[in-house]
């Protein structure tokens, strides 16, 4: 009985790769190519940082997972209404590739931009980098509201 399930006692089983594949390539691969890419400029190179976007006491928070980014290598700029993060992580001495099984961190340059309302003060935004997360935190000034205005009677 023992024989009708290979490798339970690990005599019969054959050897395996210390870093086995997926279970299912195929959906591993599948979603990865296109048209399922986020986009068309997307490659395994490309290092694209999760940022999330939310409103908080009335401002604007951006946060961007960059775990590995020292600080002198991040910028935030704002041109206009376009906020942008850009940055590098560099990681510690790479030796030749052939040497890896499997190779999942990035680094290099990347780049991410945001269209900002036209409600917000630009004269305050603050970045702050703590634990590889870059908070930027963007004020909204406060909306102008209508008045009504008094009609005098001559």
């Amino acid at each position: 009985m023992m024989k009708l399930i290979p490798g339970v006692r690990g005599s019969e089983s054959p050897s395996r790769s210390a870093f086995p594949a997926p279970a299912n390539p195929f959906f591993e691969d599948f979603f990865n190519d296109w048209p399922f890419r986020s986009s068309i400029f997307e490659s395994a190179d490309i290092w694209r940082p999760a940022v999330d976007v939310l409103e908080k006491d009335g401002n604007l928070v951006l946060r961007a997972e960059i775990p590995g980014v020292e600080q002198k290598d991040i910028e935030v700029q704002l041109d206009g209404n376009v906020l942008t993060l850009k940055g590098e992580r560099k990681l510690e001495h790479q030796e030749d590739r052939n040497n890896y099984y499997r190779m999942e961190r990035y680094s290099g340059t990347f780049a991410r931009s945001f269209t900002l309302p036209e409600t917000v003060d630009r004269d305050k935004i603050k970045a702050d980098y703590k634990d590889g997360i870059l908070t930027v935190t963007i004020p909204q000034r406060p909306e102008l509201k209508p008045r009504e205005i008094p009609v005098a009677v001559h």
